[in-house]
């Protein structure tokens, strides 16, 4: 991991909303506590359900499980980092309604758990970081019982706005250049951040055995100021603790002063204007 950004829990708490402004700041958790009402619908969780959440980072998923359901379910807090899982049992410990939860350090790709021991299996930007999503959607396939639900909110990066749609060869040196870069990069398929869409996603289910497959697409767009400052940020955040950064990303096709200059350029093109990016999402609903 680099050394901007040491761990999951800080990423997750800190590092992933560097880029932004205090108004995105607020409405990326409205957005994000809709999409979590979203998938927890979409799972029909029923009382004496045992449910999962994977890859369940600080908790969204799980807490919003528990916040209406109480007692009624069995929550198991999965996660590969330990640090997420130390943050949810703080978190966990604050809750006033009694639960049944426990906690489960696993990763995705080998579920600690027997064949059919879940009823709900439930995921948030989770397969987005997994390079072989296939097999991690088999495992979900096999720790389900009969009959059992899977749940799942994802971004599709590769139809993120991208900097070049948002500049024009008037503006930038090498405009061309660095459009084809970037155009490379947001879909290179050795990158879990980039190396599927919808399309493949349902493949995945399909060829894992769910029946009943659902994929909802929906296109999110925001509209804010671009501040000059923040412009810096989005070439410098990091967009997990193991991916590079888009300006390591351009690194890999430019030498520093070049890059360096393009950030420049996009800061005098789009400081202080509005600007309205947008981002493909889905929802998954399957069942086994």
């Amino acid at each position: 991991m680099s050394d901007i950004c040491k761990n999951w829990t800080q990423w997750l708490s800190q590092t992933r909303f560097a880029h932004m402004s205090e108004v995105q700041i607020q409405q990326t958790f409205n957005w994000l506590f809709a999409l979590r009402d979203i998938v927890i619908s979409k799972a029909n969780i029923k009382n004496g359900d045992k449910i999962i959440d994977i890859g369940c980072g600080s908790g969204l998923l799980a807490f919003g499980i528990i916040e209406k359901f109480s007692d009624n379910v069995e929550i198991i807090f999965s996660d590969k980092f330990e640090d997420c899982l130390e943050e949810c049992k703080k978190l966990l410990e604050k809750c006033a309604t009694p639960n049944k939860a426990s906690f489960l350090q696993s990763d995705c790709l080998d579920i600690k758990l027997p064949d059919f021991s879940v009823d709900k299996a439930l995921t948030r930007s989770v397969l987005v970081h997994i390079l072989d999503k296939q097999k991690a959607i088999n495992e979900i396939y096999r720790i389900l019982k009969k009959g059992g639900t899977y749940s799942a909110f994802e971004p599709i990066i590769k139809s993120n706005t991208r900097y070049h749609e948002l500049t024009s060869p008037e503006q930038i040196t090498d405009w061309q250049a660095f459009k084809e870069a970037e155009d490379d990069f947001m879909t290179d398929i050795n990158d879990p951040l980039t190396n599927f869409d919808a399309q493949s996603i349902a493949q995945n289910l399909d060829n894992a055995g769910f029946s009943d497959g659902d994929i909802d697409v929906q296109d999110t767009p925001s509209t804010y100021v671009a501040q000059k400052d923040s412009i810096i940020k989005w070439f410098e955040s990091a967009p997990s603790p193991d991916r590079p950064t888009s300006k390591e990303r351009f690194l890999k096709y430019f030498d520093e002063k070049k890059v360096n200059n393009y950030i420049k350029e996009v800061q005098e093109a789009l400081g202080g204007k509005t600007i309205t990016v947008s981002s493909k999402t889905i929802f998954i609903r399957a069942t086994k």
